[in-house]
Formats: C-alpha cells, sequence, structure tokens
C-alpha cells in the first residue's frame, strides 16, 4: 500500500489525537536514517555545529505531528511520516547521521533561541522578514498556496464574502500574520492579496485543529479557515464539511530552519543548504512532492 493510500484512510481526529498524546516534545519512538555513498560527515575536517551532528551520529529535527501530509504520527506504526519527514530524513542521510524526531509547539521553533533541543526544523517553516531575525534558513525546498476554505454547506463562495468574518488560523503562523496585516515575505515570494475589510482571526493550536472544530459541530465560531492548500484538501479528501474558495492568498516560501542564537552553526546551515540545493538538481525533491502531494510538484514557485 502506498504513503498516498495510507495517508487517505488514516482518519485525521486519529492524528489530532496522536499530536496531544506527543506533544510535550519528546522524540519519535524511533530514530531513522544512515549513512549515504558520499556523506558529508565522511568528508574530512569539519567545524562549528556540523562537527557537533557528526560526532553525535544524529540529527534531531522539529516537526509537527498533526500536519498531514507534511507531517503526521502514524498511530498504528508509532513512527512519522510525511513529506518534510521524508524530506529531513534525506538530509540525515546524505550528511550521513541518524534522525530522530521531536514535536515541539510551531511558536517554540519560530521564537528561536532552543536551547538545544533539537539541531533544525523541518516543519514547513515559511521565510518571513521577522523570522529571519532570530532563525537561519535554507533556500526553499518547496512553496505552497496559502488557501482560504469555508464549510461546505455555507454561503462564502469567495474570499470577499469573508469581509467582517472571523477565520481561523493555527497560532504563530503566515496565515494570522496576512490576516493581521503584518506578514513580510522575501521580494521572490510575490504578490500578496489583500486582505477583506474587517476580516479577523481566531487561532487554535495547528492549522488542522480548525477543521476538527467544525467537524465537531462548532460552525459558528468562526466562517473560514485559512491554511497550506494540501492540507486544506487532505482534509476535504478525509470526508470534512470544507471546500475551497478562491485563488491562493499568497505563495509560501518553505525552508529548513536553524536558531540563530548558536554561534557556531554556520558550518551545518552550509551543508543543509547544498544538500537541499543537490536535492533540487537530482529531482528527490520533485519525487518526494508528487508522492505526498498526489502528483503535484511544490518544489518550484508558481
Amino acid at each position: 500500500m502506498d504513503k498516498m493510500r495510507r495517508l487517505a484512510i488514516l482518519p485525521i481526529a486519529m492524528l489530532v489525537l496522536a499530536a496531544c498524546q506527543a506533544g510535550d516534545g519528546g522524540g519519535s519512538p524511533a530514530a531513522t536514517g544512515g549513512t549515504g555513498d558520499g556523506a558529508v560527515c565522511d568528508s574530512g575536517e569539519l567545524d562549528g555545529q556540523l562537527a557537533a551532528v557528526c560526532e553525535a551520529g544524529v540529527l534531531v529535527v522539529s516537526t509537527d505531528p498533526a500536519y498531514p501530509p507534511q507531517s503526521f504520527l502514524n498511530e498504528d506504526t508509532g513512527e512519522y511520516e510525511g513529506f518534510d519527514i521524508d524530506v529531513a530524513t534525506e538530509i540525515a542521510n546524505r550528511l550521513g547521521v541518524d534522525v530522530e524526531f521531536t514535536d515541539p509547539t510551531f511558536d517554540a521553533v519560530v521564537a528561536g533561541n532552543w536551547s538545544g533541543r533539537w539541531d533544525v526544523s523541518v516543519g514547513s517553516v515559511t521565510v518571513t522578514e521577522e523570522r529571519k531575525e532570530v532563525l537561519d534558513f535554507t533556500q526553499p525546498y518547496y512553496y505552497t498556496p496559502a488557501q482560504m476554505a469555508a464549510l461546505a454547506d455555507s454561503d462564502v463562495t469567495s474570499v470577499e464574502d469573508l469581509a467582517g468574518q472571523t477565520v481561523c488560523v493555527g497560532e504563530q503562523t503566515t496565515y494570522l500574520f496576512w490576516i493581521d496585516g503584518t506578514l513580510s515575505l522575501p521580494a521572490e515570494a510575490g504578490e500578496i492579496a489583500a486582505v477583506p475589510e474587517g476580516m479577523q482571526a481566531t487561532t487554535l493550536p495547528t492549522d488542522i485543529d480548525c477543521a476538527e472544530a467544525w467537524k465537531s459541530g462548532r460552525t459558528d465560531d468562526f466562517q473560514g479557515w485559512l491554511t497550506a492548500l494540501p492540507t486544506a484538501q487532505g482534509a476535504i479528501d478525509n470526508d470534512y464539511p470544507v471546500t475551497l474558495i478562491g485563488d491562493p492568498v499568497f505563495f509560501e516560501p518553505l525552508a529548513v530552519a536553524f536558531d540563530k542564537s548558536v554561534e557556531d552553526n554556520d558550518s551545518l546551515v552550509a551543508a543543509v543548504d547544498e544538500i537541499i540545493g543537490q536535492m533540487h538538481e537530482d529531482g528527490t525533491l520533485t519525487s518526494l512532492s508528487e508522492e505526498w502531494y498526489e502528483g503535484l510538484d511544490y518544489t518550484t514557485q508558481e
């Protein structure tokens, strides 16, 4: 059974339950990885944080356990799966170390000052000017449309219909910043749509909680939901009462993130950035995107 088929039959409610059980920032039940041919850690003299990771033999990666299909905890196997998980595993393999996953809250990731609890975040972190103040980033490894959604049986048929209405978003996400009028993406990210007048946000811990709230009957709490297009489509595919409305409001460049407060991090940032470049060039990222996103390649900017 392929991964997309497994994802389709795994209820999102189970994923949210798994997130509650694993949300203490603990590591994955099992670490995986390996020592690929020509691994960076075997390349000779190393320094800084790259040397520390190579000596430890493991790359500790933060991820979101309830963000399918990017990342989720498979309750049946007790292992993480998803696009981000496969990208992180391949990065570790090319470094020549194992990978271990941990699941802090997203706001803890983007706040920086990780205190050495994890080495990198491969958790669909959007590059913004504000985040660059506390985080270092690689080049983007993929791009996703920020997509508005509404209840399937509502009268909302366009983004403009949500003027003066409440929209649900994940905490400390770019979707919240867009509604608040504080979103600042790099110039190369392209055009950002105007926010309808009077739109306001309500937040839940992670994006999929918004769809879960609608499914549980909380249909009066908010009229719209803003999230990544693959997440919204995944909710629809799993029979959540959701419909897509309008065009994407912006496109997000998503990259591997590092804690800027780590003084000797430059070597690790450079090594992972080079690996991301190689994965773009050799088609690995395209293959993983098409595997997890039903044949779609999100690794190039629209």
